[in-house]
């Protein structure tokens, strides 16, 4: 059976309706998160929520001592208990080349409970400090 264009239209303002509606971007929260990435290709998971449908930016703020390096950066779904670890499926965005100051994720995100994972994609060979910024509703 076929919906029809209207259809599907009504269905997705219920929905988001239903959701508390769409943020505007300049109304998102910003999360920081700051941490250490060892030598051997290490990852650390930051978890996050977001109240209502919207959009998501994440940006790394600062990166220390190598300022000109590439970080991974993988946005995926929380685990059932909310939690993060490095290993979790349901990955929505992946940037292997996330730089200082530039966006590394973006798009639409629906409420929910998610993960930042930081990852040293290249092989450190010291560590490196870095700050990360997750704009989200």
């Amino acid at each position: 059976m076929r919906l029809s264009a209207a259809t599907a239209l009504a269905v997705v303002g219920l929905i988001t309706v239903s959701c508390g509606g769409i943020i505007d971007p300049s109304k998102n929260t910003v999360d920081t998160f700051s941490d250490t990435l060892s030598v051997n290709r290490s990852a650390v998971a930051h978890a996050f929520s977001a109240s209502k449908t919207g959009e998501i930016s994440v940006k790394i703020t600062a990166l220390a001592p190598l300022s000109n390096t590439f970080i991974g950066v993988t946005w995926a779904q929380a685990g059932s208990d909310g939690g993060c670890t490095t290993s979790i499926g349901g990955v929505f965005q992946q940037n292997a080349f996330g730089q200082l100051n530039i966006p590394a994720i973006s798009g639409s995100i629906l409420q929910g409970r998610y993960c930042l994972i930081m990852q040293d994609v290249i092989g450190f060979t010291t560590p490196e400090n870095y700050t990360v910024t997750v704009s989200h509703p």
